[in-house]
């Protein structure tokens, strides 16, 4: 499967024999996949296969599907008119119209519109009534899902481009993080030198390298710089396959940021912490795209 956002629209119109079918997809984000309904009665009995049709193009998103069914005059799909049904239908109406004072003339023909006054007989007419519905379905489930890759793609264009700044930022700091450490070293030195100095005794190299070595350990960042390239990679891999990659990508760009909140609190540098702070803010938008994809 492709990449899919999450976010799209679909619809499907068929002119059939006796009927005219018009089916209308919209989804927006979702946890799992859930699938609100909106059908006629005569095609509630078909439910259950329609919702294995959509499972088998989708895995999340709220999803609701609308259908509506216009049969033709003459030519019914469902046989039989529910004549109490009309009658009750009717009554009310007329009892409503005379509550306000006002005279009520139905028409008729508005009957041809509510499905739920035409009853199924069963048998091959039902067969193949949901043999068509299910026709029109599968073609707004191709425009839908048409519309959510082309969504996806933009966003993952837009992805790739801040992955490619982010790695660019990150070799800035893995370029500067050595002169760091050197920096910090000759500062220390010199503030205890001159301490020292002041209180008439000397520096103690054995010491002073001990101290040197600690402070080195906890400057060291080629750790998280590794596993951060390792991340990057990762997301453009999950990019590029596209099944399943919303959750994926998701999770490895939390681990991105925990590694460069981490390069930020052990180089306490002006010029990284600003690439760091830069680095988050690219991560966030990119988690923010993320949450559309699927």
């Amino acid at each position: 499967m492709t990449l899919c956002s999450m976010t799209g629209y679909g619809r499907s119109r068929r002119d059939e024999a006796l009927f005219v079918q018009q089916w209308e997809i919209r989804s927006v984000n979702g946890r799992f996949l859930d699938l609100k309904w909106k059908l006629p009665l005569c095609a509630r009995a078909f439910e259950s296969g329609f919702e294995k049709l959509v499972r088998s193009k989708a895995r999340r998103g709220r999803v609701d599907i609308c259908l509506l069914v216009q049969p033709k005059a003459g030519a019914l799909p469902g046989g039989r008119f529910d004549a109490l049904a009309a009658s009750a239908m009717l009554a009310e109406l007329e009892a409503f119209a005379g509550s306000r004072g006002e005279e009520f003339r139905p028409d008729y023909t508005v009957l041809l519109s509510l499905p739920q006054l035409w009853l199924g007989e069963g048998g091959q007419d039902d067969e193949d009534m949901r043999r068509l519905l299910e026709q029109g379905l599968s073609e707004a489930l191709e425009d839908w899902n048409c519309a959510r890759r082309n969504e996806a793609q933009s966003l993952a264009g837009d992805i790739e481009s801040r992955i490619m700044m982010m790695g660019n930022w990150l070799h800035r700091i893995e370029t500067r993080a050595p002169s760091i450490k050197e920096e910090r070293f000759v500062l220390v030195r010199e503030r205890l030198a001159d301490t020292l100095a002041a209180l008439g005794t000397g520096l103690d190299d054995s010491r002073f390298l001990q101290e040197m070595v600690i402070m080195a350990d906890k400057l060291d960042v080629s750790e998280e710089i590794t596993r951060l390239h390792a991340h990057l990679e990762r997301l453009a891999e999950l990019l590029q396959a596209g099944t399943d990659a919303g959750r994926k990508l998701d999770f490895t760009l939390q681990e991105c940021f925990r590694e460069i909140n981490t390069c930020g609190n052990k180089i306490q540098d002006v010029d990284v912490s600003r690439l760091v702070v830069d680095f988050k803010n690219e991560l966030e938008k990119c988690r923010e795209q993320v949450q559309n994809l699927e």
